[in-house]
């Protein structure tokens, strides 16, 4: 099963535009968290109180867990997220901090080292920028690094198309062209 994390907020998103084609092209059935219609619990005290209690019980049952259960038992997990104030929309950092649960999407060695316990072996970040100065270490490498060194999902892709709103620009060239390096990648 993919995992559409679709943290994209207008009705017409380039960045959905362009998850759409990447999951057009992937022949597994989709599953499609968008960000903006859940209603995810304040992280605050008494959610983290009840959180850690229920999980050191093992009681993984309760909803607050859905969100990290469903992540963890993906195959394969998208994300898309447009280019905001040199990262990606706040939901996305909000579902972050629902999902990162220790026995259940990573636990800890004896060492204090994460280990990942996802099903996962690829995580595609799709994003798009109105300007051309979209530097990959933001947004991308804040997911690369917890997919990789938490998660324990080996492989992760950046798709991207940048500029899209510069004097001059034809965004629709932009975006075909990255839609088709997207077929590229994933016929190799």
């Amino acid at each position: 099963m993919v995992l559409f994390i679709n943290a994209c907020v207008w009705a017409e998103s380039r960045t959905k535009k362009l998850a759409d084609h990447l999951l057009s092209m992937m022949d597994e059935p989709v599953t499609e968290v968008r960000l903006i219609d859940e209603k995810f619990p304040a992280v605050d005290f008494s959610f983290l109180d009840k959180r850690e209690r229920l999980r050191q019980s093992g009681d993984f049952d309760d909803p607050i867990f859905k969100w990290g259960k469903q992540f963890a038992l993906a195959d394969t997990i998208v994300i898309a997220a447009p280019y905001w104030d040199l990262s990606f929309p706040a939901v996305l950092k909000t579902y972050f901090e629902h999902i990162n649960v220790v026995g259940m999407t990573f636990d800890y060695s004896a060492d204090g080292v994460p280990i990942g316990l996802c099903k996962a072996k690829k995580l595609y970040y799709i994003t798009t920028s109105g300007g051309d100065f979209a530097p990959d270490e933001y947004g991308y490498g804040y997911v690369d690094a917890l997919a990789k060194n938490y998660y324990g999902i080996p492989e992760t892709a950046l798709i991207k198309a940048t500029g899209l709103d510069l004097v001059g620009a034809e965004p629709e060239k932009i975006l075909k062209k990255c839609m088709d390096e997207m077929k590229e990648r994933l016929t190799k």
